[in-house]
């Protein structure tokens, strides 16, 4: 049987030892005779795996003393609510740049909430196919604060480099946080859905300059407001138990393979590999991104037509290449590369390509 490679773009793939790790330890963790899900959250059994979660995060970041590490639960598209609540206060406006349909959808919440607005974008005549410069941006300097995607997994484009803002920078940072070196200290928050790099899905992840807490609004329920979560350590209510822990079995492996510098060696090289098979095709595969916006993570292409397209995802899932249609909203095809799909999987890939070309010219 051939194995699998999961090119999802989330829940997407988790790193084989960790799984392994988790099914040895399912019936009976750390010889307490039950499984970790069965663990209350107050245990002493459940504390030692959720601060190791915590503390690997702020190890595997290079979280600076200034700022907190947190769990929540929602997703991002819970914070996309829950940020503007806490910091978007009566009479502040926030800056958001829009460089896709989730950016889009943050800012759109904010406008429900208060003042926001597009201070940059990166679309043109519909596309999103590319990230704004600098220069381009209309940050203001007195915004309650400048919120940045860092990584588009539709659009298939990610930030080369984060911009910096005189306003308090937020990210949403879901698919490429562990897959590269942040600047944590940049950031007033940096906030993702575990179920790219860092686990599955049901665990948020929030990194938060610890002062700026003290500024956010206290006049919404206490379970939305962050600093309660963060004065409680992520326990201020029942977490998902049996998620955190197979966040701490991911961040274990990642740290055991060299940390984020490692994974953003190994990302390079399988980026590499796939766009210079497009780019080697002679516009037979054609990526609409703009080169210097390419994505590590979501690598998006097309097959010369919608035909070709869907015949190409039929036959890499007969050859075990599982994932690759693109998002229903956009169409053609796309190879989400995150920490856990092995450079051998893209070279599976590319080697499809190639024939599925030969075949079809």
């Amino acid at each position: 049987m051939i194995a699998a490679v999961n090119f999802s773009a989330g829940p997407a793939a988790l790193p084989r030892p960790a799984l392994e790790r988790a099914r040895a330890e399912l019936l009976d963790y750390e010889h307490t005779g039950f499984s970790i899900m069965e663990h209350s959250h107050r245990s002493a059994t459940y504390d030692v795996v959720h601060r190791r979660a915590l503390a690997l995060v702020r190890e595997l970041l290079d979280v600076p003393d200034t700022h907190s590490v947190f769990m929540v639960q929602g997703g991002a598209s819970g914070m996309f609510a829950t940020v503007p609540l806490n910091f978007l206060l009566p009479g502040r406006s926030a800056d958001y740049v829009v460089t896709g349909i989730w950016s889009k959808k943050a800012l759109a919440e904010a406008q429900i909430i208060g003042t926001a607005r597009s201070a940059g974008t990166g679309e043109v005549d519909g596309q999103w196919a590319r990230i704004p410069s600098p220069a381009e941006l209309d940050l203001s300097s007195d915004a309650a604060y400048a919120h940045i995607t860092t990584n588009n997994t539709i659009a298939g484009t990610q930030w080369a480099a984060h911009p910096h803002t005189d306003a308090p920078l937020v990210a949403d940072a879901s698919s490429d946080l562990f897959s590269r070196p942040f600047d944590v200290g940049q950031f007033a928050m940096i906030y993702a859905g575990a179920q790219k790099n860092l686990g599955p899905s049901g665990v948020t992840l929030g990194v938060v300059r610890t002062s700026w807490l003290d500024e956010a609004a206290t006049s919404i329920p206490r379970i939305l407001r962050f600093k309660p979560h963060v004065e409680a350590g992520s326990l201020l209510h029942t977490p998902p138990t049996f998620a955190v822990y197979l966040v701490k079995n991911v961040l274990e492996w990642l740290r055991a393979e060299g940390g984020v510098d490692a994974m953003q060696s190994r990302n390079a090289t399988k980026a590499a590999l796939l766009y210079d098979a497009i780019d080697a095709s002679d516009g037979w595969y054609s990526s609409p991104v703009q080169r210097d916006a390419r994505s590590q993570m979501n690598v998006v292409f097309r097959c010369p037509t919608a035909e070709l397209d869907a015949a190409f995802v039929e036959a890499s899932t007969k050859a075990g290449l599982i994932g690759l249609k693109g998002h229903r909203t956009v169409g053609g095809l796309r190879a989400s590369l995150y920490n856990a799909v092995p450079v051998e999987g893209v070279e599976r890939l590319v080697e499809l390509m190639s024939d599925f070309r030969r075949a079809h010219c």
